[in-house]
């Protein structure tokens, strides 16, 4: 999981604390478009659709998730409305990491949380060139 490469395996269990284990059935929202963001989460075993309306308003599947993939991690910044809905396509097991105790972590463990934070940076950073290689094409 990139975003917790860096930690030791001290710093692993630390974190192990304050993740949370998810079910959710088939059909079910783990998150709505609109929500505020509270948390990330890690698909352990299942299928989560991304999805958002169009213009006129029909879903439209912006992205397939399987195991091992994580989603909603711009919660873990702020809590600003989500931007897509996060749907369980069949029986999904996933974990739940919230904001709350991430800021937490940093009062308690800010080193910890700085490798956190950084991590995320990067992870963030790569999905918008990805996004923006997938918009505007390769340059150079």
């Amino acid at each position: 999981m990139p975003l917790f490469d860096k930690l030791t395996k001290k710093e692993l269990r630390r974190i192990a604390d304050i993740i949370y284990d998810r079910t959710y059935s088939a059909g079910e929202y783990i998150f709505e478009k609109s929500q505020p963001g509270a948390a990330m989460f890690i698909i352990k075993t299942g299928t989560v659709k991304i999805v958002a309306p169009d213009t006129r308003g029909n879903e439209v599947i912006l992205a397939t998730l399987g195991e091992d993939t994580f989603f909603g991690e711009l919660a873990l910044l702020d809590d600003s409305p989500r931007s897509a809905s996060a749907r369980a396509e069949i029986k999904t097991e996933a974990l739940a990491f919230f904001r709350s105790d991430l800021i937490k972590l940093l009062d308690e463990e800010p080193d910890i949380a700085s490798n956190i934070f950084k991590a995320l940076a990067y992870i963030i950073g790569q999905r918008l060139k990805a996004t923006n290689e997938q918009l505007y094409g390769k340059e150079g």
